[in-house]
């Protein structure tokens, strides 16, 4: 979906600037001590407005947030609420994402969460999709041993290909729902803007989790 311009942008991003990182690459290895603490640390890559990351940050305190956005009038929204809400154990930065190698250390994240990605619908473009599986196997060289990756999605098409690719990578899947809301699982508790726009038009939503 196209993106309105945002006038002053840039001065608004600097006026909410508290929990923006500027040099991500820099931070690599380091993000203990960006947190101030060693509590495990998640990543949303494509957090949007940010309604999901935040409320992350809100119901596990003892955990650490990043989110990654590469559209800076959109993450902009996301930096507001961090500043209304003060989430202390939630960081930010702006950027599209080829190798989490360039941000990340072994090991050093517990969690990845992909949600409603780009779908990339033509199939030569299938490389640049976040859950091909090049791209998977490159999450998993950044994670904990026992650190997951959670997937949803309005997109059928595309979570029939992510399966595929999770396969494809060798990886194991912990839960999966072709209707997530209708199911038992936490991943519901949790939700994004689309996801909530969905959700009320009775569009499933398909999740998978896995390591």
């Amino acid at each position: 979906m196209r993106q309105r311009n945002i006038k002053n942008l840039n001065e608004k991003l600097d006026m909410n600037s508290s929990f923006l990182i500027d040099n991500p690459k820099e931070c690599k290895g380091k993000w203990s001590d960006i947190f101030g603490n060693d509590n495990p640390v998640y990543l949303e890559i494509g957090c949007g407005k940010g309604q999901f990351i935040m409320k992350q940050a809100q119901e596990f305190p003892k955990r650490n947030f990043i989110a990654i956005e590469g559209q800076s009038n959109v993450v902009l929204r996301a930096l507001q609420k961090a500043e209304v809400n003060k989430c202390k154990n939630l960081r930010i930065f702006i950027d599209y994402v080829n190798d989490l190698e360039d941000y990340f250390e072994k090991r050093e994240l517990s969690g990845i969460f992909l949600n409603f990605s780009d779908p990339w619908p033509k199939a030569r473009h299938a490389k640049r999709r976040l859950t091909y599986h090049d791209r998977l196997l490159n999450y998993k060289k950044v994670l904990t041993d026992d650190g997951f990756i959670q997937f949803k999605t309005d997109n059928d098409s595309l979570f029939e290909f992510t399966l595929e690719e999770i396969d494809e990578a060798g990886l194991k899947i912990i839960e999966q729902s072709r209707d997530l809301h209708s199911s038992d699982f936490e991943a519901k508790n949790i939700t994004t803007e689309y996801e909530d726009k969905f959700s009320e038009r009775g569009k499933n939503i398909n999740y998978v989790k896995f390591k």
